[in-house]
Formats: structure tokens, sequence, C-alpha cells
């Protein structure tokens, strides 16, 4: 407290407290270092000028994917909040409490931009909906609520969106963004990269196609598990992809790795990525494989009838008798 507080009186003191501006009105670029108007940056899905591709909430996500911006979410399972009674310099439980009212704040400021209600727990948010007219099933992965980390709620999660695509005959995609198994659930969180392997399963079981879109960062068990098990993987630009960190690989090998090592181009150049794609051009990508991936479903969506491909003739048996004995 100083003189001026103690003796400026409380109109004046208010009048010079009062915010001209919102704290937020300004978003820096980690590209380029220019500072960017956040309405714009919102209107841009979150693509600066120089093209980073910032963060982005699972309510934004389907608003860029669903059709009409319009879904219905899926409501996920509940599951033990501590199991292991996990205490570091904080309880468990107050960190899953201090996330949870971190993602409800940015759902309710993001709400006023539009699109159906979003469920969400834990790192988890699942929704379903058309693509271009194709059902299909979304579950994204946000880094927000403590670092996308896959714990038993998130594969509880996982599972249950892939149960779902399959009752709703609808393709299954999955935005993975994650720094790894959640270190407060132990064991239980490495146990959910089988689990998801096998609801994987059984999608592809079900003749659906499973699609990732890896997103910045994606890493540990999660890139480990269902983040590479793809039908087709899709990644944003200069996203980080990897098992390990690039410092904890240099310090291991004591060499200094290339250029854009375990980013979205690099991966792709190396074959472990099948598209780079711009955010914003990411629904027609998606909707175009989705039309080569589920065509017979396309077709019965927009009520056409189903191709029959007539087999060969058999040249041999539609022969003339005589010729054929002839030529014996």
């Amino acid at each position: 407290m100083n003189w001026l507080t103690n003796f400026t009186p409380p109109g004046l003191k208010s009048w010079l407290n009062k915010k001209e501006a919102p704290d937020n009105l300004w978003i820096k670029c980690p590209k380029s270092g220019e500072l960017v108007y956040k309405s714009d940056l919102e209107e841009n899905w979150n693509v600066t000028p120089a093209g980073a591709h910032m963060r982005v909430s699972p309510r934004t996500r389907f608003r860029l994917f669903f059709d009409e911006a319009r879904w219905e979410a899926i409501a996920l399972p509940e599951v033990v909040a501590d199991p292991l009674r996990f205490r570091d310099d904080k309880p468990y439980t107050t960190r899953l409490k201090a996330a949870r009212a971190k993602i409800a704040s940015r759902d309710r400021g993001e709400a006023a931009a539009g699109g159906s209600e979003v469920i969400q727990d834990d790192c988890m948010a699942a929704a379903f909906g058309k693509v271009d007219g194709i059902p299909t099933v979304i579950l994204v992965q946000d880094f927000d609520f403590m670092g996308g980390s896959l714990g038993m709620a998130a594969g509880e999660a996982f599972v249950t969106a892939a149960q779902m695509a399959v009752a709703r005959k609808a393709a299954f995609v999955v935005c993975t963004a994650s720094g790894g198994a959640r270190m407060q659930e132990g064991t239980l969180s490495l146990m959910q990269m089988p689990r998801t392997t096998l609801a994987i399963d059984e999608v592809r079981e079900a003749g659906l196609p499973y699609v990732v879109i890896l997103t910045d960062p994606t890493s540990g068990g999660v890139s480990a598990s269902y983040a590479m098990l793809g039908d087709i993987h899709i990644a944003e630009p200069e996203a980080m992809i990897a098992f390990s960190g690039p410092r904890v690989i240099e310090q291991t090998i004591r060499e200094k790795l290339p250029e854009g090592f375990q980013r979205s181009e690099f991966l792709r150049r190396k074959g472990q990525v099948d598209i780079v794609c711009d955010r914003r051009e990411m629904k027609a990508t998606l909707a175009r494989l989705l039309g080569h991936l589920m065509p017979r479903l396309v077709r019965e969506e927009a009520g056409e009838p189903e191709r029959v491909t007539q087999p060969a003739p058999d040249t041999a048996a539609q022969a003339d008798p005589a010729e054929t004995e002839n030529e014996a």
C-alpha cells in the first residue's frame, strides 16, 4: 500500500482502477512473436497469420467439424476419482477440482460462439453428428485438462465413444493432444493403452473407419497406443508427435537432432503421418476421406440404390462346345 492509495478519494480511486480493456484482448503468436487480436484469431479457427496452430477446446473442434455446428453430446462414464489416494505437493483430488473449474470457466466463455452442449468431466469430450452428411463420432482430447494425460476416465471415454460409433454405424475420429499417461493413477493409467487398442479392433470388425487427427503435442503412452493405430493419420502443421521429447533424446544420445525432428512434416516424410493439413481445411479433408472410406453408407444416407458389381463373364463356359472340340 502506498501514499496514493491512502490519500486518493474513493471516486478518484475507482476511476484510476478502472480497466479500459480486458487483459486477454491480444494473444502473442508463438511463431512470429507478433500480437494478434483475439477476436480475429478466433474467427480464423485459432490459426495465427504466421501459421501457428494454437491449441483449441473440444467445443471449437466440434464447431469446426460438425455440419451447422450441431451435435449430440455423449455422456461419458464416471470413474473412481482417486484410486491410489495419490498425493504430491497437493492431493490428486484437489488437482482434479482445479482442472474441472478451469475448463468449466473456459466453456462458459466459449458458449457464446454457438454450438450444442459439451459434456466434459476429464480430458476427453465426445459427440455424435454429421461431417458433410456422414455420421461420425468425434472424440477430442483436451490438453488444458492436466496436459491431456491418459487416465481411467480418458480410457473409459475412448471405449464408450468407440462403442457408440459401432452402435450408430458411424466413423470414429479422434483428435489427440496429450503429454502421456497420468502419473497419479500409476499402472491403472497404463492399462488404458491395451483397452483402447481392443476398442479400435471392435470398430474395425464392424467395418468402420478409424481416423486419427494428431495435434500439438501428442506424446508418451498416447502416441504409443491409439494415436498411431488409425486407418489414416492426419496431423496439424508443426505439431510435436513423439514418445519422448527431443530434449530427453538429445541428452540420451548426446547428439544434436535434425531441424524439425518429431514435427508433423518430419513424420510425414518418414511415413508415420499420411497428411499434414491446415486446420482451416481439415473438415473438407476429413469429409473427402470419410466419403471414400464409407461409400455404401454415404449412398444409403443420400437415398441412392446400392451399386452391385456384376461378375465378369466366364468366357470358357460361354464358348461353343463344337469350337471347343475342334480346338481339342
